[in-house]
């Protein structure tokens, strides 16, 4: 039986911006969070690519990236993800062969194919509607930018080339882990926001999986959300700022992340309720016995070699918390910040 301690931890941050708060504070709280869980071993601190959301900061990914590479000293620091369809495949090589340039070692490119917005956004970044088809393509050219030039290529990456930064492909389906078993890439499933095809996802993934030099057997990281506190009962008190701000989200009417309330039940109908819940369905709240059995189930269930956490909450102290208690339960074994 696989169990929690024998898989890599690492941490998803949306650089979230709470009632009340600047984007400054989220900034300053992104950079404090990585040195957190670099002292207590978690191996990767990844950024998301989200727009026009106010509840998240995070939107020039590729910035703050640098931003917390240079605030830390070991850990590795990359994209969950950047979305592709968004950018020229030659801008983001550039982008991140800096990056990997400034920090050797230490960078992680994840892609995704999704906007990381709504439709009305997405044209304000000038998204063909139909990016997401060229998908496949665009990834190999991104890969080839990465890589060893060509002699007769006439557009290179400077910087980029010969820079080799770690490629991973991200979803919440089951079409990039096809692709990521076709190319031989690590594969990262979404399960922190859209669990309901994660089990088919992985099994697709490892079975079609073509081996390659770097990666010459398939590597499944699993997202997971993740609230943990000292109970049982001040995790649920604490998770209903996450639920608040996803019901928010399905009202079409995103928030910063507010504070928790002590019921949920007078703010949201019945069809709310198990849209929220959906939506959190691979999550894991709980004090640190709940969260240990919990995280030992997800693992044995999907044979994960990493899990890649996403906690929100409304509190930073809260938050690091969480990724303690976390550390913890693995017996990762580093010394706590």
């Amino acid at each position: 039986m696989k169990t929690l301690r024998d898989v890599r931890l690492s941490v998803l941050d949306l650089s979230p911006i709470i009632e009340g708060g600047t984007v400054a504070d989220s900034f300053r709280n992104s950079v404090d969070l990585a040195r957190h869980v670099e002292n207590l071993g978690y191996t990767r601190f990844w950024l998301a690519e989200h727009h026009n959301i106010p509840g998240i900061a995070s939107a020039a990914t590729s910035v703050l990236i640098g931003h917390v590479a240079g605030g830390t000293k070991s850990i590795r620091v990359g994209s969950g993800g950047i979305m592709l369809p968004n950018h020229p495949p030659l801008m983001i090589a550039e982008q991140f062969g800096t990056l990997e340039a400034l920090y050797p070692g230490r960078i992680d490119l994840g892609l995704g194919r999704a906007p990381g917005t709504d439709q009305t956004t997405s044209r304000a970044l000038r998204r063909d509607p139909s990016a997401a088809d060229d998908f496949p393509d665009q990834v190999q050219e991104l890969m080839a930018f990465l890589g060893r030039p060509n002699p007769a290529q006439r557009v290179k990456a400077i910087p980029g080339a010969n820079s080799n930064v770690p490629v991973w492909l991200l979803g919440s389906s089951t079409f990039s882990a096809r692709l990521a078993a076709l190319l031989g890439l690590p594969f990262a499933f979404a399960a922190h926001f859209a669990p309901r095809l994660l089990f088919e996802a992985l099994e697709i993934y490892r079975s079609n999986f073509q081996p390659t030099e770097l990666w010459p057997e398939p590597y499944a990281m699993v997202g997971v959300p993740v609230i943990a506190a000292e109970t049982d009962e001040e995790a649920r008190f604490l998770s209903t700022s996450v639920q608040q701000q996803i019901l928010n989200l399905i009202r079409h009417a995103p928030t910063p992340v507010p504070p928790p309330v002590a019921s949920m039940d007078l703010r949201w109908s019945a069809a709310e309720k198990a849209a929220v819940h959906e939506h959190l369905g691979a999550a894991i709240i709980g004090g640190p016995e709940t969260v240990r059995e919990k995280l030992d189930k997800l693992v044995d269930a999907t044979g994960a070699d990493e899990l890649m956490i996403h906690s929100g909450f409304y509190r930073h102290e809260d938050r690091k918390r969480s990724y303690g208690i976390v550390a913890e339960v693995a017996e990762l074994g580093a010394l706590s910040a």
